[in-house]
């Protein structure tokens, strides 16, 4: 990967001999595998067993999850956050758990529609839940830096499974409890 970017940077008429360049590659590259961590990870790693019996049945939601990653069409990066919710079935998962799930997906080449559903149906099949709402507000920077350069625009996307589809008053409750102020 080093290489690659070397030749990248000498692709735009950069010198790869002038000081502060002459380490970018090598960092480039440590910084992308960083990026990408995700396809080295698996959800059994992530989960690690964090499961937990519990007679619960009310929403559980974890909201305001950071996110980042990278756009799979200009390799640039969308920043945002991660909303989750669950109605479990007899077991919950760790609360760090559900960032971890978030980042596994994120840490890859993305769009964010595809990253919303793959959360959601992960969560699902984890927990076994009757339902699990996720939503994504997200600025892309594809469409910041470059292309329409609109600065304001955030991508909002969801996905319902579930109770969270059929069930209007589950998904109400959901959105409502993200408009409460803390």
């Amino acid at each position: 990967m080093e290489e690659h970017w070397a030749k990248i940077i000498e692709a735009i008429g950069e010198d790869l001999e002038r000081p502060g360049l002459a380490d970018t590659p090598k960092r480039a590259a440590k910084a992308f595998e960083f990026l990408t961590r995700g396809y080295g990870q698996s959800v059994d790693d992530v989960v690690n067993n964090a499961l937990f019996p519990s007679d619960s049945s009310e929403m559980i939601l974890v909201q305001d999850v950071e996110l980042y990653s990278l756009c799979e069409h200009h390799l640039l990066p969308f920043i945002g956050k991660c909303h989750v919710a669950y109605i479990p079935t007899g077991k919950v998962l760790g609360l760090s758990k559900v960032a971890r799930i978030v980042d596994l997906y994120a840490r890859r080449l993305q769009i964010q529609e595809s990253l919303t559903s793959q959360i959601a149906e992960t969560i699902m099949a984890v927990t076994d839940a009757e339902g699990v709402g996720v939503i994504i507000e997200a600025k892309h920077m594809c469409m910041m830096m470059r292309g329409v350069e609109k600065q304001n625009s955030v991508m909002k996307t969801s996905a319902m499974l579930g109770c969270f589809r059929n069930e209007q008053k589950t998904r109400e409750e959901f959105l409502s409890l993200l408009q409460m102020k803390h």
